[in-house]
C-alpha cells in the first residue's frame, strides 16, 4: 500500500480483503544488511513527521529499480535509496527515470500495477531474481514467503482513529500462503500475527515478496506488495511477477529467466 493513503488500491479491491487493528511491516523485525537490494522510493518532500519513505522496490537490474505503478506521482524522474535506515543528511540516494505499465487500470483481474525506475547509473548492489514464467502457479498451501518494505512500522489507536507510525527503516517478516486466486494474477499472504504471520503496511507497496522465508528463503521475486486489509492486520496482496503479463512488461527493461 502507498504511503499515507488509505490507498486507491485498497479501495479498489475492496472484496479481494478481509478487513480486521495491527501491528505492521507487520510482527517484524529490523532487516539490517540482510536485503541489501531492497530500496526505498523517496517523497518529493519530507512528510510531516520528518520521514522520506513513499513505497518500497527492489533492484532487479544494475540500473532498474522495481516498484508500483500506483506510486506515481505524476512525475518523471524520482529517487531511491538502498539505505537500511534512511538519514537524509548522509544516506546515499540514486535518481532515475519513471516509467509505468501504460496498461495500469486498477482492474480487480489485472491490474497491471507495476513501473519500474531506471536509474541514471548503475548501483554496485546484487540484484534480486525474478520468477520463470508461470513458476507459482502450483504452490501449496504450507508455501511461506518473505516480504521486505520500509512500511509503517507501529498502528494506534486514537480518538481520530488508526495513526500510523514510520521511521525510514527497512524491516523484513515471514508471511503463509492463503491462495492464489483464479485470475491468477495475485497472490494473497496471510500476515495474521495470531497465526504467526507477519506481512506489509502503508509505504511497503511496490516492495518485494521473496519466495520462502529462514533457511529456505530464495531471492527470487514472487509478487510485489499492492494492497491489503485497510488496518494491516490480516493479508498482504501482491501481484505475480510470473504471469506472462508482468513479463511482457518486465522484458523492455531487463533479460527474463
Amino acid at each position: 500500500m502507498k504511503r499515507n493513503i488509505l490507498a486507491v488500491s485498497a479501495a479498489a479491491f475492496a472484496m479481494l480483503l478481509v478487513v480486521g487493528g495491527a501491528l505492521a511491516i507487520t510482527n517484524g523485525q529490523p532487516d539490517g544488511n540482510g536485503h541489501p537490494e531492497v530500496g526505498a522510493l523517496l517523497a518529493q518532500q519530507a512528510f510531516s513527521d520528518g520521514t522520506w519513505e513513499e513505497c518500497t522496490g527492489t533492484l532487479i537490474a544494475p540500473r532498474v529499480f522495481l516498484t508500483a505503478e500506483h506510486c506515481d506521482e505524476g512525475v518523471s524522474r524520482v529517487e531511491v535509496t538502498f539505505a537500511s535506515t534512511f538519514d537524509r543528511a548522509t544516506s546515499t540516494t540514486y535518481w532515475g527515470a519513471w516509467h509505468g505499465d501504460p496498461a495500469y487500470n486498477q482492474s480487480q483481474s489485472n491490474p497491471h500495477d507495476i513501473a519500474v525506475v531506471v536509474l541514471d547509473k548503475a548501483v554496485r548492489i546484487t540484484p534480486a531474481q525474478l520468477p520463470a514464467a508461470n513458476s507459482l502457479s502450483g504452490l501449496s498451501g504450507d508455501q511461506q514467503f518473505t516480504p521486505v518494505g520500509y512500511g509503517a512500522q507501529a498502528v494506534t489507536n486514537g480518538p481520530g482513529g488508526k495513526t500510523f507510525h514510520y521511521e525510514d527503516v527497512r524491516f523484513f517478516a515471514v508471511g503463509t500462503l492463503n491462495s492464489v486466486p483464479g485470475n491468477e494474477s495475485w497472490l494473497r499472504i496471510s500476515q495474521n500475527a495470531s497465526t504467526g504471520n507477519g506481512g506489509t503496511c502503508y509505504g511497503d507497496s511496490g516492495g518485494p515478496n521473496f519466495l520462502g522465508a529462514g533457511s529456505s528463503e530464495t531471492r527470487i521475486v514472487a509478487a510485489t506488495t499492492i494492497t491489503g486489509d485497510t488496518p494491516c492486520r490480516s493479508t498482504n496482496v501482491d501481484y505475480r511477477l510470473d504471469t506472462a503479463s508482468a513479463r511482457a512488461f518486465l522484458a523492455n527493461y531487463v533479460a527474463l529467466p
